[in-house]
């Protein structure tokens, strides 16, 4: 039975991922700050239904606190790590970026030496499309360069791949750190535009539209990046003997066992035709409030997804519109409105 050690179970991502391991069978060890970032309420209940499912346990303690991570990881002896728990949003990253630093580097760090004293046959970690910042070549592909980020979020995420390579590279973990690519779906975060959209619409307040709607994202429903993940989890990297070995448009590194990977939708989405697809599956107009481009913004995401389909054999497909009445749904019923 395969022992997976998740730390974020408490979050958007980790509380889908979780669900789907323990539906399989698997044994799962979730590791959660329960930090106010966003309200607490939304994590206790993610995690209380994780805890109504046989084989869940879970430590509630600070990433930064890295005794703390050792400890459960070592109780726990996991076959697999996946490090999702971080703090996240571009935005925010202008109004607290320490807490971007403590969060993403030092608790990566302490993961990281989670792993190479408990030796899991593979560590997989998140990153995020962000890292590719300023690139203008879209779709955006692993090999290709991303030494420009745009904020300290996706600053410390590019980080957090170099932290990986240096730690696969010296202790031979197999690592695989994964890009996403805005994420969306049921119980999802209540910074999303998603979230803040339908949100808004429903209480009749005007949502704030950046660049004007010029935006362009690649939106990736939340159940097909958990079985990305899944499935990433059965592909651990190999350290190559030579370069030779490694395939064209593969990101493996010549010189350890780590590989970088897209997980999206490889498709870009019109910022303004998701707002359409809002207010088809809640039958309501929004106030639309267009706005300049933030600080940080990226006109356009879209992911070159082949290596993911190449070594897993999957490859993400929700349709955004059936993604969006999916979550509206989910919304209504959470909130009653």
């Amino acid at each position: 039975m395969t022992r997976v050690f998740i730390t974020g179970t408490a979050g958007f991502i980790g509380f889908h991922l979780a669900r789907l391991l323990l539906d399989e069978g698997m044994q799962v060890h979730g590791f959660d700050g329960m930090t106010d970032y966003y309200d607490v309420s939304l994590k206790q209940r993610r995690h209380g239904m994780l805890h109504q499912k046989p084989g869940f346990s879970a430590t509630e303690a600070m990433l930064e606190d890295g005794t703390r991570v050792q400890e459960a990881a070592e109780a726990f002896t996991p076959d697999v790590i996946v490090h999702l728990a971080a703090q996240a949003g571009v935005r925010y990253s202008l109004e607290n970026p320490r807490s971007y630093v403590d969060a993403n580097l030092v608790g990566t760090f302490n993961v990281m030496e989670a792993a190479r004293i408990t030796r899991p046959r593979h560590l997989l970690m998140a990153s995020t499309s962000s890292v590719y910042g300023a690139n203008e070549k879209i779709p955006f592909a692993e090999t290709d360069k991303a030494d420009a980020p745009l904020t300290i979020y996706a600053a410390t995420k590019k980080a957090n791949e170099a932290m990986g390579h240096s730690y696969a590279h010296l202790w031979d973990i197999p690592t695989t750190m994964f890009r996403f690519f805005t994420v969306y779906g049921p119980w999802g975060r209540p910074d999303m535009a998603l979230y803040k959209f339908v949100d808004a619409i429903l209480d009749g307040r005007p949502i704030d539209i950046y660049n004007h709607g010029d935006m362009w994202r690649d939106f990736t429903y939340v159940d097909d990046l958990v079985r990305a993940i899944r499935l990433l989890m059965d592909a651990a990297p190999v350290r190559p003997d030579s370069a030779d070995q490694i395939e064209p448009g593969d990101s493996l590194s010549p010189t350890a066992p780590h590989r970088i990977v897209n997980i999206g939708n490889s498709d870009k989405v019109r910022l303004l035709d998701f707002v359409d697809a809002i207010e088809q599956a809640l039958g309501q107009k929004a106030a639309r409030n267009y706005m300049d481009m933030q600080p940080g913004d990226v006109p356009a995401t879209w992911a070159d997804a082949a290596l993911l389909t190449r070594l897993t054999g999957y490859a993400p497909q929700t349709d955004f519109r059936d993604g969006v009445g999916r979550f509206v749904a989910w919304f209504r019923d959470y909130y009653g409105k």
